[in-house]
């Protein structure tokens, strides 16, 4: 079976330290026939949820009023076996982008309104992380939060893999850091 993945990149910087430890990632994922959608998130018009919880009360689609990339967005994340949350961490936290498309996630889940169920209830959800300090520290928070909209949202939170920046790009560039990538591309492979 073709695992389909959708990467949701949302480095501000299209050639940066997270862009770098996608690329053995994406090449493993590529070598082993999965089929891949890359988004980086910097590029979209992605705006702020409102609040509205119109979205709520539409059954069978997203929902959203606003007229912005995240439709587009959606439809690929449904599309998807597995979401892959490619992120700098920034002040304990995904970087703006990816943090406006995940409070979007209402339309997605259809819990609090006239409609029901979910538009994404099962997907794979992984991390991949750029990050200062020691894993914990550094990406700890955004991880546990992670974890937290997968519990919520009934879908199945698959890891982490993220590497310290000590020497700018040079740090994901390491054999280490390489190989780390493939070898989390291999277990996201394994999905049952």
């Amino acid at each position: 079976m073709q695992l389909n993945f959708c990467v949701l990149m949302a480095s501000p910087r299209l050639k940066g330290n997270t862009v770098e430890l996608l690329k053995p990632f994406l090449a493993e994922l590529e070598n082993n026939k999965a089929d891949v959608t890359y988004i980086p998130l910097s590029e979209k018009n992605i705006l702020h949820c409102k609040g509205c919880y119109v979205c709520k009360n539409v059954s069978d689609k997203y929902g959203c009023i606003q007229q912005d990339d995240v439709l587009e967005i959606v439809e690929k994340i449904i599309a998807c076996d597995c979401i892959i949350l490619a992120t700098p961490i920034y002040s304990w936290y995904c970087t703006a982008p990816m943090k406006a498309l995940l409070d979007r996630h209402y339309g997605l889940n259809k819990f609090y309104g006239s409609a029901k169920g979910s538009l994404w209830e099962g997907k794979k959800v992984a991390i991949i992380a750029t990050h200062g300090y020691d894993a914990e520290y550094g990406a700890g928070p955004f991880e546990t939060g992670i974890k937290r909209l997968c519990e919520h949202s009934n879908l199945e939170y698959r890891g982490m893999y993220s590497v310290r920046d000590e020497d700018d790009i040079a740090s994901f560039q390491t054999e280490d850091a390489m190989n780390g990538a493939r070898i989390f591309a291999r277990k996201l492979l394994l999905m049952d």
